[in-house]
């Protein structure tokens, strides 16, 4: 990711995203593309989407903002996602997110001051037998409670 990245021109967009045309619906693989070269999908990709697909702005915009993953600002050096799933929230999940949110002093889906963490929710880390769980980038982590959250947040710089 290029999270201190100048903002992309159309160009950039149009150089990451006409090479994959011609898949079977490419849309999803664009917006990924455009994701992973600039750690979020730019607005300025939304207009460029819409004229190599011939769609409108608003039929871009609306798959954009329907998948969790997509980004409209880079995230933090790490990315916790927390499972907000019925397993993990009747094993004390809830309780667990708010006191993370509340130490890093963040909402969902936001960034800590010093740029360090981005905390997400997600709806099943597929961990349910060892809820609750989580995970810090691409590492999961079961059976938590307040102390290893701590660890993860420190080892995070949160």
């Amino acid at each position: 990711m290029h999270v201190n990245a100048p903002a992309p021109t159309a160009e950039d967009i149009r150089a990451v995203v006409v090479p994959l045309t011609s898949l079977e619906g490419p849309l999803l693989p664009m917006l990924h593309a455009v994701q992973h070269a600039w750690g979020h999908v730019p607005q300025a990709a939304v207009a460029v989407l819409a004229d190599v697909l011939n769609l409108t702005r608003a039929e871009v915009h609306g798959v954009i903002s329907f998948y969790h993953d997509f980004r409209e600002a880079p995230a933090g050096r790490h990315v916790l996602k927390i499972c907000r799933a019925e397993a993990c929230q009747s094993m004390g999940g809830e309780a667990l997110a708010a006191a993370a949110l509340d130490r890093l002093g963040i909402g969902w889906h936001d960034t800590t001051a010093n740029g360090a963490v981005t905390v997400e929710p997600v709806y099943c880390l597929g961990m349910c037998a060892c809820a609750p769980a989580a995970m810090l980038d691409d590492r999961v982590v079961a059976r938590l409670d307040g102390a290893r959250m701590g660890r993860l947040l420190d080892e995070a710089g949160a």
